[in-house]
């Protein structure tokens, strides 16, 4: 039915706590999977961190950061298969990360 991608991403670089960098991230990693984002929110802490949101065309995509600890969350659900494959090198590309973990979470409709 649909997937949910969970990755952690360490050893992050400084632009894990630019907006804009991330956000420019974000669309190159949602083009790469093929998605069209529908609606997007950006919000940036003090004194550090950022939250990205997207809404795409088969579902979610998210970024988290904590930029003290060099690290991002990202998100990616979608109700298409082919979505999470092969994202992982790009967003350990795009995020600049020397160390990347996922898990994929299986979303299943069933009776019962």
């Amino acid at each position: 039915m649909a997937r949910h991608l969970v990755a952690d991403l360490y050893g992050c670089t400084d632009m894990i706590d630019d907006p804009e960098a991330i956000k420019e991230a974000a669309h190159k990693a949602i083009d790469f999977v093929g998605a069209e984002i529908v609606e997007e929110c950006i919000h940036e802490f003090e004194p550090i961190g950022v939250t990205y949101f997207a809404v795409i065309t088969t579902s979610h995509f998210s970024v988290h950061t904590w930029p003290e600890y060099g690290y991002a969350a990202i998100d990616v659900f979608s109700c298409s298969d082919t979505v999470t494959e092969g994202i992982t090198d790009k967003l350990k590309e795009l995020f600049k990360a020397t160390q990347i973990k996922t898990q994929i979470i299986e979303r299943n409709i069933s009776s019962l």
